[in-house]
C-alpha cells in the first residue's frame, strides 16, 4: 500500500470508529446518533436516488441507513421507508437528514493537516 493510501485508510478508520454524534430531535422527543462518515457502500443507494432526481427518497434512505441509537444500532429498518415517506413531517425529515449528512463537514475528523 502506498503512503498516500495508508494515510487515507488511517483517516477513514479513525472516522468510522469514532464517537457517535448526538442530534436532539425535539419534534420526535428523541435523540438520534450518527457517525461522522459512512462507507461508500452505505452511501451508494443515497447517491443513486439523488442522481435519479429522487431527493425525498434519498433523504429517507439517509435516515434509514444513518440514524442510530446511542448503542450504534440502526433506529429504522427498510420496512419503515413507507411510514417515513407518508407519516412523518417532511420538514423534520429534511432537518434531521441534513444534520446527519453534514456532520462530517461541521466537525473535522482526526488531526488537521497543517501546510
Amino acid at each position: 500500500m502506498s503512503k498516500a493510501l495508508e494515510k487515507i485508510a488511517n483517516h477513514y478508520q479513525k472516522a468510522i470508529a469514532g464517537e457517535l454524534e448526538k442530534i436532539r430531535v425535539e419534534e420526535w422527543d428523541m435523540d438520534v446518533y450518527c457517525k461522522r462518515t459512512y462507507a461508500f457502500r452505505d452511501e451508494a443507494k443515497v447517491i443513486e436516488l439523488q442522481s435519479q432526481g429522487k431527493t425525498v427518497e434519498a433523504l429517507v434512505e439517509s435516515l434509514i441507513i444513518k440514524a442510530l441509537d446511542k448503542d450504534g444500532k440502526r433506529i429504522f429498518v427498510d420496512a419503515d421507508r413507507v411510514n417515513l415517506m407518508n407519516e412523518a413531517d417532511p420538514a423534520v425529515i429534511v432537518k434531521v437528514a441534513g444534520q446527519i449528512n453534514n456532520i462530517g463537514i461541521r466537525k473535522p475528523i482526526g488531526d488537521v493537516i497543517k501546510e
